[in-house]
């Protein structure tokens, strides 16, 4: 079967476990032995190297308590983690698929070793049988018994499991798909709402508004009615043409480089002066609390 982890999956694997808690390189081990139902457990060879290399690269560091080194993620490390946010769902996909070809090839393994069992039963009862050989046929018997009753409980287990990956592969995917629309649409929501503010404030925000927002608003600063219309935000059909992906987070990012962008173009178009730049941070500020307030946990 393929390896559990594909290139880079363990690093990022190790990351997520240590954004969890601090721990050390043997509860790290446990812990995949308990996510892999026992069926899969990294040597200290494979993990031990690894955490090293993430700790030479700061994205995660340690502290020796009790003679053992307890590693922690590093803001680099969390910053990894987040950007790989997607890849990250997909791993835990692949995960429960490993666990699933594991539990099948541990089944195929009794099923085999029950089916040499069976066949030197099979010889034992065509042989001529003495009283000893009665006692050996009964525990034989019992043995495969239970091996056939073991064999049925690890392929309920691994179906179980099977079943539980897809479930929980499903929920992911909605989810992610769900963070993604609510970071949209909370973008969009700002954006609208700064139009507004930028439209009433005056000063250069207006002078801005009405090069950055075009048709979608009049701009009250002298001049205005001067500037070049161009293109910008109208409700929720601002920057339409970046198509959703599957990375929420770096789909928030571009619709907050073309904000930045709009917004530094009118700038450079029409000057700013120390007073209107200090009308803009504030406007900026209040933006910024309440993009924040909207992408936290629950919001």
């Amino acid at each position: 079967m393929p390896p559990v982890f594909a290139h880079g999956r363990l690093r990022l694997y190790l990351l997520k476990l240590l954004d969890e808690a601090p721990r050390h390189g043997y509860e790290v081990i446990r812990l995949l032995e308990e996510r892999f139902q026992g069926l899969y457990a990294p040597s200290a060879g494979t993990v031990y190297p690894r955490l090293a290399k993430l700790e030479a690269e700061g994205l995660v560091t340690y502290a020796t308590e009790g003679g053992r080194k307890v590693y922690s993620i590093t803001d680099a490390g969390r910053s990894e983690l987040a950007d790989r946010g997607g890849e990250l769902a997909d791993l835990e996909l692949e995960i429960r698929d490993s666990v699933s070809e594991l539990a099948a090839e541990i089944r195929d393994d009794v099923r085999g070793a029950a089916g040499d069992l069976r066949r030197e039963m099979r010889a034992a009862a065509s042989a001529t049988a003495t009283p000893f050989e009665e006692d050996a046929w009964k525990a034989t018997k019992e043995e495969f018994r239970k091996a056939r009753q073991e064999w049925k409980e690890q392929a309920r287990r691994a179906k179980d499991e099977s079943r539980r990956a897809r479930e929980e592969a499903q929920q992911a995917r909605r989810q992610a798909k769900e963070a993604q629309e609510r970071a949209r649409e909370e973008v969009q929501r700002i954006a609208a709402q700064l139009q507004e503010q930028f439209t009433k404030s005056g000063g250069v925000l207006g002078s801005l508004a009405g090069a950055w927002l075009g048709g979608g608003g009049a701009a009250t600063a002298p001049g205005a009615a001067d500037a070049p219309s161009a293109p910008g935000p109208s409700g929720s059909a601002w920057a339409e043409d970046l198509a959703p992906s599957a990375d929420p987070a770096r789909d928030l990012d571009r619709l907050l480089d073309r904000f930045r962008d709009d917004v530094r173009d009118a700038a450079r178009d029409h000057g700013v002066t120390p007073a209107q730049l200090a009308e803009a941070r504030a406007h900026l500020a209040a933006a910024a609390a309440r993009i924040e307030a909207g992408l936290r946990p629950g919001a």
